[in-house]
């Protein structure tokens, strides 16, 4: 079918394109070379583009291919490019260049990040504590380009020099302030490199440790930092390990190594900074350690990891305080999570004592220890909101004035202080702290996100609910520009993610607000996979419901179109990565449902990747999935991985993305996708694939580059929309 294809694409271009640009367009064609793929029971399946993975990522061939389609897109989307530039000077437009963190205070020093004008990574900054210094007055020296006392931790643009891509995913500073730590990385694996610098004289130390997460503990004695360190195969985090500065790496301690290859490993301290706590955790257990941090050398647990008791916790005022699901004294399970708390010296669950109920209607999701109140981040009818619980037992609810909108608990290292920082956005008001001070009830406003040009009157962000066909109510986020009519005309951009219990909040976007300038919706569909409505919601999304996720998109469409807020034939969808699952899902399920499909950094080919243990995430991920050497979870997963249920039929029109190092979902899998379906494909829709050489599952670094990637996916949805150009 690849000639056949070949002829309609070119009536595609040759109607929508100029004829000097149609000469240079060869629609690229992967090899077939026959490979099966066994499962453990017997079942037999042809992979005929598995020669396309190559983890060493060298193979010329694979390379070649890539390198077409990437050829193939340029010609595709070069005329374009106008569009494409007006967006990306839109979202520029909108940017504050030389924006600053809010500054936050810990252990005498004022800590913050700034860009510079223009430039693309921040700078990492302190200034010491001082009479009338503080958030504010660091603020408003910042803004006025006043640096003096400023001390400089990273300077990110001067590390990026000359990379393609460069990342500090953590750094942390000793706790006498004089040594900092921190982990890049250079592609986009997540395989980090840990550098210490000394702070009094700027000079780098010797030793570095490579093959690392971004996890960083110092403890007390400012010479030893505690790390996380990679499986060099499978890339996950395996062990705990301790360095002493001067000493070589190769002899750094293993102070835990996790025998369960299905566990996510962390370190951190205590929110007394009493201890150091090592984290195991799954989806069905969790298992906490902890070690004074003045000699992090023996580790207690906590309680030993049981099935289906899955729990976290922090140590405050002489105890532990501790969320979990564990069961009531009557058996019942406390599924949306309560709060405990626990002697020192407590080694099981049954020795808990319950403080904060579990509800049926309110989920409990993290939580923040102060010395005369503690604050809870929750979700009820899916929206975050933050309880404050006073020593007294008087308790309030921090208040907020949309109808859909996230909050959260910001940065508040001091667990003294009266005043409680918390994020606050919507679809329509940018990102703003907010500080409330718990005693008089007083609230400051520490910073709102700068947007030049952007007037928050001119939009309206509303929330509905969605029937689905088995009769729950799917929340759904909507945001559009004041004036829009809901006559059935409009072009509407459909988001979701839907998995691991991940919730997708209404948050504001810069690079929205282009996409409603030009009458168009964009909508957040709080599919079940997610937690926006509760632990059950997740649990409703996963392992053998995970088609609840797809149903409730492809529903949700369905409601909004019937709604008149768009026109049946001006859909677009977009997900990335176990989004991009859904969006591949609903290719295959509703293809006509949707004019244009963006699928970023898929996980299109869920059985094969469940299959191979050596992959990065594959046991981590039975929790979610399910084991495929399992014929249950099998013949489930079959039935709705994408790749495999790409068949002959019209699909839209398609723009796919990867990066080439991808530790989380190989390059491999939307490259077999896309071979595939080019074979497949009945329709005259064009189908994009653009590859990143140089990044991994993030995309691109910097946020300029980042927003150039974003107008160039957007420019070819609103092409396929029908959208006008200007604004």
């Amino acid at each position: 079918m690849k000639a056949s294809i070949l002829l309609i694409a070119t009536a595609f271009v040759a109607a929508t394109y100029p004829t000097s640009v149609l000469a240079s367009v060869t629609l690229p064609d992967a090899a077939k070379k026959p490979h099966v793929i066994k499962a453990p029971f017997g079942a037999e399946r042809n992979d005929e583009y598995y020669w396309l993975r190559d983890d060493k990522r060298q193979d010329p061939d694979m390379l070649a291919y890539l390198k077409a389609e990437n050829t193939y897109a340029d010609a595709l989307l070069a005329p374009l490019k106008p569009v494409q530039d007006k967006l990306y000077d839109g979202i520029v437009a909108r940017t504050s260049k030389d924006d600053s963190t809010v500054p936050y205070r810990e252990r005498g020093w004022w800590y913050y990040s700034r860009f510079e004008n223009g430039k693309d990574y921040p700078l990492h900054a302190r200034r010491k504590d001082g009479p009338g210094i503080d958030a504010l007055s660091i603020q408003r020296a910042n803004e006025a380009n006043d640096f003096a006392g400023e001390q400089v931790l990273l300077d990110l643009n001067a590390l990026a020099m000359g990379k393609g891509y460069y990342s500090v995913a953590n750094f942390a500073t000793s706790q006498d302030g004089a040594i900092l730590a921190y982990a890049d990385e250079t592609n986009g694996r997540h395989q980090y490199t840990i550098h210490f610098r000394d702070l009094a004289g700027g000079a780098s130390y010797p030793e570095e440790i490579k093959g690392v997460s971004g996890d960083l503990v110092w403890a007390d004695d400012n010479r030893t930092l505690l790390y996380l360190e990679n499986d060099p195969v499978t890339l996950r985090g395996a062990r705990i390990k301790s360095h002493v500065l001067g000493t070589p790496v190769a002899s750094d301690r293993v102070l835990y190594e996790e025998p369960d290859d299905s566990c996510y490993l962390s370190v951190m301290r205590s929110r007394d900074q009493r201890y150091i706590l090592i984290h195991s955790g799954s989806r069905r257990f969790d298992e906490v350690r902890y070690a004074p941090a003045a000699d992090p050398r023996e580790f207690k647990v906590l309680s030993p990891r049981e099935n289906d008791v899955e729990y976290d916790a922090d140590h405050f005022d002489g105890h532990w305080v501790i969320r979990t699901n564990a069961p009531d004294a009557d058996g019942t399970r406390a599924t949306n999570f309560k709060l405990v708390t626990a002697a020192d010296g407590s080694t099981s669950h049954k020795q808990w004592k319950d403080w904060v109920a579990h509800r049926d209607n309110v989920f409990i999701e993290s939580l923040q220890l102060f010395d005369g109140f503690t604050a809870i981040r929750e979700r009820s009818d899916a929206l975050q909101r933050i309880r404050i619980l006073r020593g007294d037992g008087s308790e309030e609810y921090v208040k907020a004035d949309e109808p859909a909108y996230s909050m959260g608990l910001a940065t508040n290292p001091e667990a003294g202080s009266d005043w409680l920082r918390y994020d606050y956005t919507s679809m329509t008001t940018p990102a703003t702290t907010y500080e409330l001070n718990v005693k008089s009830g007083e609230r400051r406003l520490l910073k709102r996100q700068p947007v030049p040009g952007y007037d928050p009157s001119q939009y309206v962000t509303e929330r509905v609910w969605a029937p689905a066909r088995d009769g729950a109510k799917i929340p759904v986020s909507l945001v559009y520009r004041k004036g829009f009519k809901k006559d059935g005309s409009a072009a509407m951009l459909q988001h979701a993610y839907g998995s691991y219990g991940r919730s997708t909040d209404p948050a504001f976007s810069v690079a929205t607000i282009g996409l409603l300038d030009r009458g168009m919706v964009y909508a957040i569909a709080h599919v079940r996979g997610g937690q926006e409505m509760g632990r059950r919601w997740y649990d409703d999304g996963r392992l053998l419901n995970k088609k609840n996720t797809f149903n409730d998109f492809i529903d949700v469409t369905g409601y909004l179109v019937k709604q008149d807020y768009a026109a049946r034939d001006r859909i677009a969808a977009q997900g990335s990565s176990a989004g991009g699952l859904l969006m591949g899902a609903i290719a295959n399920m509703a293809a006509d449902r949707y004019r244009v499909i963006l699928a970023q950094v898929p996980f299109v080919d869920v059985v094969t990747t469940m299959l191979d243990a050596s992959i990065p995430l594959t046991t981590h991920e039975y929790d979610e999935w399910g084991d495929p050497a399992r014929k249950p979870y099998y013949d489930y997963m079959l039935g709705y991985s994408p790749y495999d249920n790409l068949k002959a039929q019209a699909y839209p029109a398609m723009f796919v993305s990867t990066g080439l190092w991808d530790a989380q979902v190989g390059y491999w899998e939307p490259a077999k996708y896309v071979a595939r379906l080019r074979d497949l494909d009945t329709s005259n829709a064009p189908v994009v694939f653009r590859i990143n050489l140089e990044a991994g599952h993030g995309g691109k670094s910097g946020r300029f580059r980042k927003y150039r990637e974003q107008a160039e996916m957007y420019s070819f949805m609103l092409d396929q929309l029908g959208v006008r150009a200007g604004e």
